[in-house]
């Protein structure tokens, strides 16, 4: 214990508040409440006989501490929420990437508002719907509210006339008056109540309008709102009803030796509308208790919408208090409850059931990537009869379109997974203009491999062709003195691995994850030279083309490749786009323009 912290203890407050303790550094380690600041802070000073070896450790590391005073404890709840937002502490329990959580937004604040999703919560005017923890999922439900609800998608409105979502009826063009205000706002409503789960009422007011609207002849008003209707009812058909009526949230929890999962089921108006999962960190020696309070109090900070009842599935000590906050978020009276028989008892149970299941199902994917990676290794160095597990390989292939712009590329693949940022591409320039992969291997081999010290060598070579390949990349390597490291040659049409010393082929059993692995690297080694191969291609094309144009040379035909990237955006460009590259100037940029437009228009000459 330091001195400041010794000091510090004696002069503690008998008040409720919040404490923070920090390293050595600093740096906020841990942050928490207490009803009485002097009685909870001495604890972990006192003797650690009790503690958890996570507290322990916590301690340890403690150099200073700090404690802000509260009014109550629900104001301290409230602000050790905030603190633990803003300094994510090490032993604290917490939401993993919880920052990352997306949100659908509605965006109130316009004349004409969007939906659109976000992952920022903003005092804007607008109303927030989540977290979500699947991106997918919120993508799809966005997808399916537009083809719903035609609301604007574009963020300015400054047009003379309706883009192609309003001729293809996703879009009612308010940028273009097409649209009443009055008429869109209760479309904007519709969309609210849909996203709160609300489908029945929903169904209500779209058959209240709808009727409105064929009663005073505005049948195409009244078609597009039978069409909505329709699909309301189709989503709301697949949602289940459990209770009777009411807002609710059914949390459960589960743990494994992979960690802890809390999942929610939303239900809205008496129907189960959706559900979320949720991972939580530092949690290996915590409590349930503590773990389900640690993410009732982190996700309801954050969340958008508080039903009116929380279903848990067991008592927690800060339930009262926890309740108490919510009542005050929601600004009407919130209950935790914990059901011990019923329907709603049946609906926690699930909650803690898919919970459990989506532990069991990521302990199978993990397994299977596994088998599929570091199995697919050690099943490899197996068949080879490596001496050394082959962690690190790398893969080289060559791409040339008859012998032009001959190029290689080396992929790194480290315990069956690519390491995308070892990659490296080469040029040959040994056999360019005439097609020679031989030698073009030794070229690439000699430029990686031709010293006596190799930085990252690997424990496994894979040369992507026959015996031939094989001997001139071992020419090479066993030449400048690697003598260790393995060489094999990967035979493109059997997928035999060829070995140095040995006339037959290794033959790898046709549903092997050996196989598969070797497979995988040459169909990235493939990918990565034939992509190289085709930029220089394009470039060699561009080039060639613009060698006709007046007034662009070298320097400026690179500046136009690096702005554009590609030649047919060069060729899609407008004068003013073109001015913008480097170096161009209005002149050498109506140039280039004329001459694609006169080559466009000879090429719709020729075909008629």
């Amino acid at each position: 214990m330091t001195e400041a912290v010794r000091e510090k203890l004696a002069l503690l407050a008998s008040s409720p508040g919040v404490y923070l303790m920090k390293n050595a550094q600093g740096k906020v380690i841990y942050v928490g409440k207490a009803v009485v600041l002097k009685n909870r802070v001495r604890q972990y000073f006192q003797s650690n006989r009790n503690q958890s070896p996570k507290v322990r450790a916590m301690v340890a590391k403690v150099a200073d501490f700090e404690t802000i005073l509260t009014g109550s404890e629900i104001e301290a709840l409230i602000l050790e929420c905030n603190l633990i937002k803003k300094y994510r502490p090490r032993y604290n329990i917490s939401l993993k990437d919880d920052k990352t959580y997306p949100y659908v937004k509605v965006t109130l604040g316009e004349k004409f508002p969007r939906v659109l999703i976000t992952r920022r919560i903003l005092k804007d005017g607008a109303r927030y719907f989540g977290p979500y923890t699947q991106v997918g999922a919120v993508h799809e439900s966005l997808r399916l509210l537009r083809r719903l609800f035609p609301l604007r998608t574009c963020k300015h409105m400054d047009v003379d006339r309706p883009c192609l979502e309003y001729h293809i009826k996703r879009c009612l063009a308010p940028c273009t008056g097409e649209v009443d205000p009055g008429e869109y706002a209760k479309m904007v409503a519709a969309v609210c109540l849909f996203l709160e789960g609300r489908t029945e009422e929903v169904e209500r007011i779209l058959t209240a309008r709808m009727t409105a609207a064929a009663e005073t002849l505005q049948f195409e008003l009244a078609a597009r709102l039978r069409d909505q209707l329709q699909a309301v009812r189709r989503v709301a058909e697949k949602q289940r009803i459990v209770t009777g009526s009411g807002d609710q949230d059914a949390v459960g929890l589960a743990r494994s030796e992979l960690g802890v999962c809390v999942q929610i089921f939303f239900i809205r108006s008496g129907k189960m509308v959706g559900r979320e999962h949720f991972l939580l960190s530092g949690s290996d020696e915590e409590s349930n208790e503590d773990l389900l309070a640690a993410f009732l109090k982190q996700y309801y900070h954050r969340a958008a919408f508080v039903p009116r009842e929380v279903l848990l599935p067991f008592s927690l000590p800060e339930q009262t208090v926890i309740a108490d906050w919510l009542t005050e978020r929601k600004e009407a009276r919130v209950v935790l409850e914990v059901p011990q028989r019923g329907t709603k008892r049946d609906i926690v149970a699930m909650a803690e059931n898919n919970a459990a299941q989506y532990l069991s199902d990521e302990a199978a994917r993990l397994r299977t990537a596994t088998a599929e990676t570091e199995g697919a290794v050690r099943e490899l160095g197996d068949y080879l009869g490596l001496r050394h597990l082959p962690w690190r390989m790398e893969c080289f292939d060559i791409s040339h379109m008859q012998g032009s712009e001959t190029v290689a590329s080396m992929v790194v693949f480290e315990g069956g997974v690519p390491n995308k940022a070892a990659y490296r591409r080469f040029r040959i320039k040994s056999a360019e203009g005439k097609p020679d992969d031989f030698r073009s291997m030794r070229e690439v081999t000699e430029r990686r491999y031709g010293k006596d010290e190799v930085e990252d060598m690997p424990d496994l070579i894979v040369i992507d062709g026959g015996k031939g390949q094989l001997s001139s990349a071992l020419e090479i390597i066993r030449g400048a003195g690697h003598s260790e490291v393995p060489v094999v040659g990967l035979a493109k049409q059997f997928e035999w691995i060829f070995v140095e010393g040995k006339s037959d082929p290794v033959i790898l059993p046709r549903h092997s994850q050996a196989l598969y692995l070797m497979q995988r690297i040459r169909d990235e080694a493939h990918r990565f030279a034939i992509t190289y191969h085709r930029k220089l291609r394009g470039k060699r094309n561009l080039v060639s083309v613009l060698d006709h144009v007046s007034g662009i040379g070298p320097k400026r035909r690179q500046a136009l490749w690096n702005h554009f990237g590609n030649l047919a955006k060069i060729r899609a460009a407008s004068p003013d786009e073109l001015a913008k590259a480097p170096g161009m100037t209005k002149s050498a940029a109506q140039a280039v323009y004329n001459f694609f437009t006169a080559q466009e228009a000879l090429r719709r000459g020729g075909g008629k």
